[in-house]
This record gives structure tokens, sequence and C-alpha cells, in this order.
């Protein structure tokens, strides 16, 4: 418990609310941080989380529909820094989220957008503090590339078959948990543009040795 300055505002509290300075909170005795009406602002904590920032997304990750990991990515490096701490977290909100009819969920702090797709579930993961239109835009945005990506076959095993292009797609929606791009048709151009200017993709690869071996098998047969 602390007391009032001889301003008569509110020792302990940070911010300028009218009511911290009021004649009715200065014949108090004794106050404490926490009894401000604007409890966001009691501690240095609070008010920095309030601070506007460019980095939007703190995790993204797909589950299949028995809550097993098929990617993540997380963005900053003290949120489940361990694989065991990612993995309980991911746990956890697939048990939140996977027979729940919403698309927003809170769990640990954190804001969770999701959709799910046949067998697939969708997450984009931001602080509490953050828009849930612009964690819904990311959502979206990776949605409808993969969607098109994947010739609107969005389920496991067409995923796991081009895991290669489904990382793309997500560094070129998010860097770094900067928001870059949330229009699917610019993904899917500058991804088939990275696949164009390698020289020979994991994809070509095998595409050539499976035409080698349909070559060597008709040849064997002749």
């Amino acid at each position: 418990m602390v007391g009032l300055s001889q301003h008569g505002r509110l020792e302990g509290c940070s911010c300028r609310h009218a009511p911290c300075e009021s004649e009715g909170f200065r014949s108090a005795t004794v106050m404490t941080a926490q009894s401000c009406p604007r409890q966001h602002c009691a501690t240095t904590m609070d008010s920095a989380a309030l601070e506007p920032s460019l980095y939007t997304v703190k995790a993204v990750f797909i589950l299949d529909n028995d809550g097993n990991r098929l990617l993540s990515k997380y963005y900053d490096p003290e949120l489940y820094p361990s694989m065991k701490e990612q993995k309980n977290f991911e746990k956890n909100v697939f048990n939140k989220t996977h027979k729940a009819d919403n698309e927003i969920a809170f769990l640990e702090g954190m804001t969770i957008v999701y959709k799910s797709s046949i067998d697939l579930f969708f997450y984009v993961v931001g602080s509490a503090q953050e828009n849930e239109l612009m964690l819904m835009a990311v959502l979206n945005c990776l949605f409808e590339s993969l969607s098109q990506m994947l010739r609107k076959n969005v389920e496991k095993r067409t995923l796991l078959d081009n895991m290669d292009g489904v990382f793309l797609v997500v560094d070129e929606i998010i860097d770094g948990g900067v928001i870059l791009e949330s229009d699917p048709q610019q993904v899917i151009e500058k991804v088939n543009y990275r696949a164009d200017d390698s020289p020979l993709s994991e994809q070509s690869v095998a595409q050539v040795l499976q035409s080698a071996k349909e070559q060597i098998k008709w040849s064997i047969l002749k």
C-alpha cells in the first residue's frame, strides 16, 4: 500500500487519470496502484505492453485433427523458447478450439485466431492486446494462399506433399513477426517467382527422378 503524493496524485500509479488527482482521492489516507480506475496503467510492464508494435504475429502453426504439429513458426524468442513448451501450448490451444464454433480464442495471455479445413487446423497467435482483425487478415491470407497453391485441396496429405511450398507461403506473409503481405494473389505470385528463380527445385528433382524410373521400367519391359 502506498500513500498519495503532495500533489494529490496516487503514488505508484503512472497514469494521469483525473480521479487520481481529484479532491476525493486526495482525502484518502492510503491507496494502491491497483485501485486506480485505469488499472492497465498501474505498472510499467502493462504500459509497455500497450505500445504499438510492428511485431504483430507471435506464432503460426498448423495441426492435424488429432492435434499433432505439421508446421509451426514462433517469432518471439521469449515465448515458449523450448520445443516442449511450444508443444504444450499447441496442445492446450487445440483442446480449447477443436470442438468450438468460434474463430477467436484467448489462452495463456495470447489472442488466437483459427480455422479448420477437413483434417487441418490453422492458427495465428498474437499478444493479448493485438487487434484480432489484423490476425484474422493474416490467417485468411495464409489459408487462401495455400488453397490456391494446393488447388483447393486443403487437407493433410496434400499439405505434407507440398511442405516446401507451404513454408514459402508462410515466409512471404510473415517475417520475424512482421506482416509483409495480406493479399493471397501477391503471395502466390512471389512464391512462384522464387520457385522459378531456383535452378532446380526439390520438386523438379523429384519429377526428374520419377521420369527416369519410368523410362528404366519401360526399357526393362521391352
